[in-house]
This record gives structure tokens, sequence and C-alpha cells, in this order.
């Protein structure tokens, strides 16, 4: 493994130093008192001591941690598929991406809950530039995707991340990885063929169909009633749709993993799916090239994901708002409209029509996404 120092996780017999080092750190400190509210920080110091692998920590702090993230930021918190998971049997679950860190977050709660092998997760070095994010992700099983690199560096660092991947695989380590890079601001969830390519340019001589089916892909749909960092991405979505170029301010990765976790997301559903086997032997048998295979391996994971998804009320009356129809009138009540409405009100400024759309449409895609199965 130390090929990989410069993206892996932490080792078993560096955390509990790397704990006790950032025990006292401030973010550190905050996040210790909302776990554990009732504890003593002597009773904390011995639950931090007792941490000697990254699975004791996420058993014994991280899990507590989200759960209250639950129980004070959300309405309710559901999954489905879960239960079809083989518990000796790891997976790659690939999935849409909607929060920095409560995504994973949430998708490891879930599987801890169902006594399932909890994932190392990708991450961005983007958004751990703080020491203290890039320790606790280090802490929490994450491994490192490098950015801002020239084409030859990404070709390079795109090999040892394969490779990494390949390797934790064959440790029978579950793996989380987002369908795209970076989150999906505008809820038009859509895998990148060039996310598939990634994880098969270790696969050698053998066909990628054959060597995706191997790591047993779990499509994943993660959705959030609100979205507490929506009009954060709003400026974002409006720089897109003017073609002009978006800059990040220094803070705003860190200000969206703040209000991510702590702001109201009202209901939670994360739906697990399902990609048969014929699947990959099926677009494997194709007289078309390796490139255009990812291709349509990308459109069935779409699918998967787009079939799976959860609508809630916010979408369909997003839905509503934005076709200006009442073709879901029936399955959202008036409270629903009205308390969505509010939100764009608080949210956006009524003069600005561009913002108000791709602030429906981050709420509406899914629905659009969804009704284009049926077509």
């Amino acid at each position: 493994m130390q090929t990989f120092d410069d993206i892996r996780f932490y080792d078993a017999p560096e955390v509990n130093d790397a704990i006790m080092e950032y025990a006292r750190h401030p973010m550190f400190k905050a996040l210790l008192q909302f776990t554990f509210p009732e504890k003593s920080e002597e009773e904390i110091t011995a639950t931090l001591l007792s941490c000697r692998s990254i699975q004791d920590f996420q058993e014994r702090v991280i899990y507590h941690s989200v759960g209250k993230v639950i129980e004070k930021s959300t309405e309710g918190f559901s999954t489905s598929g879960f239960e079809d998971l083989d518990r000796k049997q790891s997976y790659l679950y690939l999935s849409n991406h909607r929060d920095i860190i409560l995504d994973t977050s949430f998708i490891n709660f879930a599987l801890m809950n169902h006594e399932q092998i909890m994932t190392a997760s990708a991450i961005g070095d983007n958004l751990v530039k703080k020491s203290f994010l890039l320790v606790l992700s280090k802490l929490t099983r994450n491994f490192l995707v490098q950015r801002s690199l020239s084409l030859r560096e990404m070709l390079a660092s795109s090999k040892k991340l394969s490779l990494y991947i390949q390797t934790l695989i064959g440790q029978k380590q579950s793996i989380w990885m987002a369908q795209r890079e970076g989150r999906t601001k505008d809820g038009y969830d859509r895998t990148q063929q060039g996310v598939l390519k990634m994880l098969a340019m270790n696969r050698g001589k053998e066909p990628a169909m054959v060597y995706l089916k191997k790591m047993r892909i779990v499509p994943v749909a993660i959705s959030y009633e609100f979205d507490p960092t929506d009009i954060f991405k709003v400026p974002e979505l409006i720089a897109k749709s003017e073609d002009v170029e978006y800059i990040k301010s220094s803070n705003e990765d860190f200000n969206s993993i703040m209000r991510g976790a702590l702001g109201n997301k009202k209901r939670v559903h994360i739906s697990l799916g399902t990609i048969e086997n014929v699947v990959f032997e099926r677009i494997d048998a194709k007289p078309i090239s390796e490139n255009d295979k990812l291709q349509e391996l990308a459109q069935e994971i779409d699918r998967c994901i787009h079939s799976i998804y959860k609508l809630w009320p916010s979408n369909l009356v997003a839905y509503d708002l934005y076709h200006d129809s009442t073709k879901y009138v029936h399955a959202y009540t008036e409270k629903d409209k009205r308390a969505f409405e509010r939100r764009i009100e608080r949210r956006i400024p009524a003069e600005t029509e561009v913002a108000r759309e791709s602030f429906l449409l981050m709420y509406a895609n899914p629905v659009i996404n969804k009704e284009k199965l049926a077509t």
C-alpha cells in the first residue's frame, strides 16, 4: 500500500494517534460535543482512546454523529434495497451525489444498521484542504481523488486511483463513488462515462464489461425532500446557463458542508438498485467499441437510479410550478405547495427569473428523469 500514500485513508496503527492529535481541535471538539452532549470530557476522551481502527471510530463516534444529524435536521430517514445485500459480500456503490459529506455518511449509517460492510469513499482533494477535514476524511475511510491536474498528471492519477480501487475490492472492501465528478447541482443525475472508464483502467486485456461485472456495481439514489444547500448551488447554475466560468469563493465548500449537515432536510430516502449480470453480458456481446459499451452501461445505471429515486412533494410541486401545470396536484397537498413556495420566496428574489427557474429545475429534474423512463 506504500505506493498509495498520497491518496489512501489511515491504516489501523495510525488511527489513534491521528484522533488524539486532533482531539482538541475546535471543530473536532464541536463535533464531539454535538455527538455526545450527555458525556463528560473524561468519558469522551475514554471513547476516543478506545478507537484503534477506522471501524472502531465509525462505530463508536461517527455512527452516533450521523444519528444526531438525522435526529436534529430531518423528519424521517428511510431506506430500500439494503435488505437484498449479501452481508459477506463487498460492493461498488455508484451513487447520485447531492451533499459533499452527508451522502456517504447516510449510506454508511444505513449499511451499519443492516450489518453490511461499510464503504471506502472517494472524495475530491479540493474538499479537504483544511487539515481538520483531511484528517476526519482519512479517519472515515475516504480516499482522495486528485483535482486540478494537467492532462498528463490526470492520466497517471486516474491509473493510480483505478489500481487502488482494484486493490481495495480485492481486500473485500466496499467502495462508494459518485456517478460523476462533483455534486449534481441541477438534479439532472447522469453517470459520466469517464468514471466507468477510470474504474476499468486496470483491467489489462480483460474486456471492460467482464471486469466491471466482477465489481458488483450497485446503483444508489439518495433523495432529500429539501436540500439545505439549494441556494448555494444557484449561482453556479446561472453561470452555467449563461456560459460563464463560475469561480468558487474561498470558503464555499466548507460552508456547504456545514449547511448540509445542520440545515433542515425534511425527509431523506436512500434506494439501492440492481444491475443484473445479463446486462453486462448483453452489452459486451454488441459489435461496438469499448467506449460505446461504457456509454451504454452508464445509461443503464442512469435508468436504474432514475427508476428507484424517491420523489417527494417538493419535487412534484416544483415540476408543476416550472411547467405552470397541475399534472401532479393529486400527489401533494396545498400545505406542501405553500411550504415550497415560501422556500422560494425566502431564497430567490422575485425579479430574478433565471434563478427561480434554476431553483425549480433542481427539484423538478428527478421527476422529468423518471417520466423519460416511460417514453
